[in-house]
């Protein structure tokens, strides 16, 4: 008799658990999460203005055993420029190269506040460039670069920008960012 009631019991469970699973609704596609970097790094992330001017991560690698993407540009329909990027456990944007692995240079920190300053090298030399964050909000960051080093560009500041979830600002024909066609 336990026997006979056992089973019922485990063949009443079963019976539940299916009807109950069958019976979920379909919610349709499931809406990506907000991507909450200030530059999301995936390959096949795509910055896209016209077949002249791209930029995209077309792979990773290690250098020094840290994970890089590799960025590849299309400027101007003939100009071209690799770089190798990561974000750093302490949330800085560090660019480095696999032919000279030792090259370090910082080029955002995401975990900045507006005002704090550093510099992209720390050599002191005519490529260090001291970096100011000149604004921050919960969706863009802003930093200013100027080579106080160099006698000719000195005090001639340019500004780079990054826009939380899709990072390089821009008006973009086509914008891929982790796998998500959002242009």
């Amino acid at each position: 008799m336990k026997n006979i009631a056992l089973k019922n019991s485990l063949l009443l469970l079963f019976f539940v658990s299916t009807i109950f699973l069958s019976c979920k609704k379909d919610l349709g596609v499931i809406q990506p999460k907000p991507v909450d970097s200030f530059l999301p790094m995936q390959v096949g992330n795509l910055w896209y203005a016209n077949k002249e001017n791209y930029t995209e991560i077309q792979d990773s690698t290690l250098i020094n055993g840290k994970l890089f993407y590799k960025f590849f540009s299309l400027i101007g329909g003939d100009g071209i420029s690799i770089s190798y990027l990561r974000i750093d456990e302490q949330g800085k944007l560090i660019a480095s190269d696999p032919k000279y692995p030792d090259l370090r240079v910082i080029l955002a920190d995401f975990n900045a506040k507006v005002g704090d300053v550093f510099f992209t090298m720390g050599s002191g030399t005519d490529t260090d460039q001291q970096v100011t964050v000149t604004e921050k909000t919960d969706s863009e960051m802003r930093f200013s670069f100027d080579s106080i080093y160099h006698p000719n560009l000195k005090g001639h500041p340019f500004v780079v920008g990054y826009i939380k979830g899709q990072g390089f600002p821009g008006t973009w024909t086509k914008l891929r960012i982790n796998g998500v066609q959002i242009k």
